[in-house]
């Protein structure tokens, strides 16, 4: 890891749209939802919305939502700085570079593996997705497969997207994730993982024009590095791992022992998000545990373990402040109180269209809402209670409109700013907000495309 390069780029573009987002507390009147229980969880009357008086956001505000950035988003600031240092210690003994350049060597012996790589890992990344909600936690692998995809020929932009596309496919299209799907079917009243079969059409779709995406532009890439909008840090990058690395280094039998742990944490996760619901908490404790032993197992010494571990969270310091920015902009526009505004701008729009055309405004209403609520649970109790019932009265499914906000929620998740996870993401791959959304946008529009034509079928199918 090295420190951020050409950040201020990022940082000026989110402090900019908390200022925006401020402007616009003085243009949009106040609005807000009254919160009713329901099955022990916090959801909107849908019938409750009411104008209220205005809360513009000044000077003061905006100056002070990077450190409310901090505080609000204190859970994944901690889990990034956690697990920037258990990689550091993972990275200290040499197993994952001893396992890159394993893969490497197999990519240029064998024709099947270099066209079976990127397929292979954006299908697993992308199941992860679609079944256990993986968001926060592939940031991790972020720092495994940018330098695995410079070993393989590709850039970063590569190594960032095999998980993050990968991931963010499956969770758009997710057939069992309980964190959006889980929660939106029960607020709708549907029973869970109903709708299964179509669910598993969307995400086979979805995860096969990712695949295509990536995989095209990752050859195009290996043909012609300059075209890479990441080719200059690459550069660097390059030439600091043949400094560093040694070209011909083998997977001993330490390595291999130091990955069994790694592998075995992973399974630990899965088990432990389906099984416990384990979030943030229990993932960072999960990770800290992992640098400890994997020290140990690697052979280093206490010192060795502790000095890795500082190292590598100092290094993402930068990350953490890219991601309290983003939150900033939700703390203007939730203190502005003008998401309820918003949202109830947005779904009258709905009424009185057909059943397809109202299913799709409600995807385009659900990326919308997206920007201003970067979280599929939080999303899915703010907007489903108003959705659900609207939905009713166009002739729209439940299902379908569950499969609307999926869509709208999960998609836009690979290029809004407001996410944190998105913008900690690429400020740990060191590459600029911009030069990703450039990139992404082709994919965003083919995305957007796709999901406009799958709220079709489930009109004629009847799909409830």
């Amino acid at each position: 890891m090295r420190k951020l390069l050409k950040a201020p780029n990022t940082y000026l573009i989110i402090f900019s749209l908390i200022i925006v987002t401020a402007i616009l507390t003085y243009v949009l009147p106040g609005g807000k939802y009254q919160m009713i229980e329901r099955e022990g969880r916090r959801v909107v009357d849908p019938n409750s919305f009411t104008m209220t008086q205005s809360h513009p956001q000044g000077v003061d505000a905006v100056l002070m939502a990077p450190l409310n950035g901090f505080v609000d988003a204190a859970l994944i600031i901690g889990f990034v700085l956690i697990v920037g240092g258990a990689f550091s210690v993972l990275q200290k003994t040499q197993a994952v570079d001893a396992g890159i350049q394993t893969l490497a060597r197999a990519h240029r012996k064998s024709v099947f593996v270099r066209r079976a790589t990127i397929p292979l890992f954006m299908t697993l990344f992308s199941l992860a997705g679609a079944v256990f909600g993986m968001s926060e936690e592939v940031i991790p692998f972020i720092m495994i497969f940018v330098p695995m995809a410079l070993a393989l020929g590709y850039d970063s932009v590569t190594g960032v997207a095999i998980p993050f596309v990968g991931a963010g496919a499956g969770f758009a299209a997710a057939f069992i994730n309980p964190f959006t799907l889980g929660v939106a079917q029960g607020i709708a009243d549907l029973p869970p993982l109903s709708g299964f079969g179509y669910r598993v059409l969307c995400w086979s779709l979805t995860t096969l024009v990712a695949i295509w995406f990536v995989q095209r532009y990752a050859l195009k890439i290996k043909n012609n590095p300059q075209e890479s909008p990441s080719y200059e840090i690459d550069t660097i990058r390059r030439r600091e791992w043949h400094v560093k690395q040694n070209a011909f280094l083998q997977l001993s039998a330490r390595h291999k022992w130091v990955l069994g742990t790694f592998a075995l944490a992973m399974g630990l996760l899965v088990y432990g998000v389906l099984a416990f619901q384990w979030y943030i908490k229990e993932i960072a404790a999960l990770f800290l545990g992992l640098g400890i032993v994997a020290g140990m197992v690697g052979g280093l010494k206490a010192k060795e373990i502790t000095d890795g571990f500082v190292m590598g969270a100092k290094e993402l310091i930068g990350t953490a402040l890219v991601i309290a920015l983003a939150r900033g902009i939700l703390i203007i526009a939730r203190d502005g109180q003008i998401i309820g505004t918003i949202l109830h701008g947005l779904s009258s729009l709905i009424k009185g269209a057909h059943p397809i055309f109202a299913a799709q405004i409600m995807f385009v209403v659900q990326t919308i809402i997206n920007f201003f609520v970067p979280s599929g649970s939080g999303q899915a109790a703010l907007t489903i209670p108003i959705m659900a019932p609207l939905s009713d009265l166009l002739g729209v499914s439940r299902q379908t409109a569950v499969l609307a906000f999926q869509f709208g929620d999960g998609f836009s998740n690979l290029i809004i700013p407001t996410s944190a996870v998105t913008m900690g993401v690429l400020a740990l791959a060191e590459i600029p907000w911009e030069k990703w959304a450039r990139w992404i946008l082709p994919l965003e529009i083919i995305f957007f495309v796709l999901s406009l034509l799958l709220l079709i079928p489930p009109f004629f199918m009847h799909w409830h």
